[in-house]
């Protein structure tokens, strides 16, 4: 077994050189899909002057690292991730993978499964798109209301490129039955579901699917963070404690970011809202740094390492 390690934008990373990382944060995303005119085009000078100063931002608060959750289909640009990476000497972890419908490119909707197998090993491997940059993980995503078959297609080419690399899966799926669908599917193709991260735990209402999903092995991540009262975030985050799910649980912010669809790229969101406002608060309530070094140091980098 080789060393564990994160891949990033500023290359290959150990533990040791990692302190706080955001498991699910967006630099670059464009959320019209790939037919739209314009699709993932911008300046790549206005993403710096628009981006960069977020990341300085956090690294300021003793952030370490942010993984970008732009996936093929919401404009993945990993070129931009690395000039952005670049200008704040911050490293960005990049995923290959696609979107669920309808923000399904052609050529993957006419890809047989080896074929967008071999596309993620390749991005996993030897880097995304002549940038140099090696994808650290696969994201994916799946219908509300069930996977569909061409996503399925997707979840099946996904696993075994994850078990041949080590790489996990991260997939937007709002319904905790549909993450189970998934974890059955991933456990068909010799696949683990402990390297399976739950993206949007928290829109699923009922946490006994948050418990039914981590019992697989899986990760869930509660990644609303800002988006919704600090003391909620903060009342779901003890939820998952008491209920011993402190070693499989992410916190982030799903915030940023360029959208190339807005006049300059829009009006970005910081990624500072678990620094500055819920873990002062859980440390209020008596959680012990212990507890929070686990759920913002270890677990982001025991999920996306390999």
């Amino acid at each position: 077994m080789g060393e564990t390690l994160l891949h990033t934008t500023l290359g290959a990373l150990r533990r040791d050189q990692l302190g706080m990382i955001l498991p699910h944060e967006h630099v670059f995303v464009d959320l019209r899909t790939p037919d739209q005119p314009g699709y993932a085009e911008a300046d790549t000078e206005a993403v710096v002057a628009l981006m960069a100063p977020q990341l300085e931002a956090i690294k300021a608060l003793g952030v370490t690292a942010l993984v970008e959750c732009s996936t093929g289909g919401v404009g993945r640009r990993a070129d931009l991730d690395l000039v952005v990476s670049r200008a704040a000497d911050f490293p960005i972890v990049v995923p290959t993978g696609n979107y669920r419908e309808p923000w399904i490119p052609d050529w993957v909707r006419e890809a047989s499964e080896a074929e967008l197998e071999r596309w993620m090993l390749d991005e996993l491997t030897d880097g995304i798109e002549g940038t140099g940059v090696r994808a650290a993980w696969i994201k994916l995503s799946a219908g509300d209301d069930g996977i569909t078959p061409l996503e399925a297609r997707i979840l099946r080419a996904a696993a075994r490129a994850a078990a041949a690399t080590g790489a996990i899966i991260g997939s937007h799926t709002i319904r905790g039955r549909v993450v189970l669908d998934q974890l059955d599917i991933i456990a068909a193709e010799g696949g683990d579901p402990a390297r399976f991260i739950s993206i949007h735990t928290q829109a699923e209402p009922d946490f006994g699917l948050h418990r039914a999903v981590a019992a697989r092995g899986a990760f869930i991540e509660y990644d609303n963070i800002g988006w919704v009262p600090v003391a909620d975030s903060v009342d779901l985050v003890e939820r998952a404690i008491a209920h011993g799910l402190t070693h499989q649980l992410l916190l982030s912010h799903d915030r940023g970011w360029f959208d190339p669809a807005q006049p300059g790229g829009g009006v970005p969101k910081p990624y500072d809202v678990l620094s500055r406002e819920v873990l002062p608060m859980l440390r209020a309530r008596g959680l012990d740094e212990a507890t929070i070094t686990r759920l913002t140091h270890d677990n982001p980098f025991n999920a996306f390492a390999r």
